[in-house]
């Protein structure tokens, strides 16, 4: 059975792809604000 990735933008799965991809971000960008929080801090009162 041959398939037909890439033949149409925007199918369900890609948005739902993209969703987890943007939450990973999200969560890995929380957890090292979080991990390094007396960086930020600094940085933002500088």
């Amino acid at each position: 059975m041959a398939t037909e990735e890439g033949s149409e933008s925007g199918s369900p799965l890609d948005e739902v792809m993209d969703d987890i991809r943007r939450e990973l971000v999200q969560r890995v960008a929380a957890t090292d604000r979080d991990a390094n929080r007396d960086i930020y801090d600094a940085l933002e009162n500088e």
